[in-house]
């Protein structure tokens, strides 16, 4: 799709502000009443980005415009189902953490409603006597609010990712793991023509192929060279292949990063407890390769969020001293990060590493 940003004007822009108004952001008068992405707007949209755990660029791109859809949709709005393509919003939302706290397990808080939450809500229906059709219509939704799940707690997702982890005896070798070369085109021009000209992510994907398959695992690229599946499209693959981990090679989205950064998927409410794991041993690796203190974040972008197994978002930092370029004689950056990040994988397989005294990024 189109990026709007700061500037752009057209109907386009105005059904944009009316969504961010939707959904209680202020938008002013002025720019809504010239259809101009003004500077109030970027505002909004910036808040909005923050809130929804999205990277702050001000620009609606993909994964920002998606969810400013989901974000109009309260539950009891439509009736829900499973259907294909899948229920999208706030109010699947919503469902799953009411059916997890209520003790039925409806998967991880992503907004998408799949197997496992049309599952939870026909047990649900079972438990409390309700015709089990799995639509959760006007009747389903009062009973669930009248039976007034607790607002906080860990969803059964969670819980269940935890104890996988502390119970988990796994090798890497036959191990399916996705490798995702995030593609430039994906993100705003003025942050993708930005980043350190060094890093592409398609040569770092290839050397990190190459490293885990010589530790024993069946990489696999979800895009070729010269191709720019979704980011919805690629999820999809990753999922196809039964992945047991999903690693995506991005470039830098924060244009004032000093170091390499890595996020896996959490919302307001929950995370994944594996991919926070995930993050936190390859975050580990390449701040010893890069000697550049990183960052550990918790995104929802659709990567992220739409695959089934413990997935993360790489973005490396290249650069070995103050003017921002390897020095002379320095390791090839793409091997260093390539064999930084199969470190961590390696690390995340042989388990021993719970990850689950340390605090969650907020």
């Amino acid at each position: 799709m189109r990026f709007f940003r700061l500037g752009d004007e057209g109907p386009e822009v105005l059904d944009i502000q009316d969504r961010l108004l939707a959904v209680g952001q202020a938008v002013d008068d002025s720019d809504r009443g010239s259809m101009r992405f003004g500077s109030s707007t970027e505002a909004a949209i910036r808040d909005f980005q923050r809130r929804r755990r999205l990277p702050v660029d001000g620009i609606v791109g993909p994964d920002t415009w998606s969810q400013l859809v989901e974000a109009g949709f309260r539950l009891g709005d439509r009736a829900l189902y499973l259907r294909s393509p899948m229920f999208r919003g706030d109010d699947v939302r919503e469902l799953q953490r009411k059916l997890n706290a209520l003790g039925f397990d409806s998967g991880k808080q992503d907004g998408l409603l799949g197997p496992r939450t049309a599952q939870a809500t026909l047990e649900f229906q079972h438990n409390v006597g309700h015709d089990v059709d799995g639509i959760v219509g006007p009747h389903t939704v009062a009973t669930l609010e009248r039976m007034r799940p607790p607002a906080r707690g860990p969803s059964r997702a969670e819980v269940r990712e935890r104890e996988e982890l502390r119970t988990r005896h796994a090798s890497i070798e036959g191990q399916v793991i996705a490798i995702d070369p995030g593609s430039a085109s994906s993100m705003p021009i003025g942050i993708a023509g930005s980043g350190d000209p060094g890093i592409d992510t398609y040569a770092i994907a290839a050397a990190l192929a190459r490293e885990l398959a010589a530790a024993g695992a069946k990489p696999a690229l979800l895009r070729g060279e010269g191709e720019d599946p979704s980011p919805t499209d690629r999820a999809r693959t990753a999922n196809d292949l039964g992945a047991a981990v999903c690693v995506s090679v991005m470039p830098p989205s924060d244009l004032g990063a000093t170091g390499p950064s890595c996020a896996f998927f959490g919302g307001a409410t929950s995370h994944s407890p594996a991919g926070m794991l995930l993050a936190r041993l390859i975050l580990d690796e390449l701040e010893s390769a890069l000697h550049r203190k990183g960052r550990l974040r918790r995104l929802t972008g659709a990567l992220l969020r739409e695959t089934r197994m413990p997935a993360v978002q790489v973005e490396p930092f290249v650069g070995g001293h103050e003017g921002g370029s390897p020095r002379p004689g320095d390791a090839d950056p793409v091997d260093s990060i390539a064999y930084a990040v199969s470190a961590g994988v390696r690390r995340f397989f042989r388990g021993g590493e719970s990850g689950g005294e340390k605090p969650v990024p907020t």
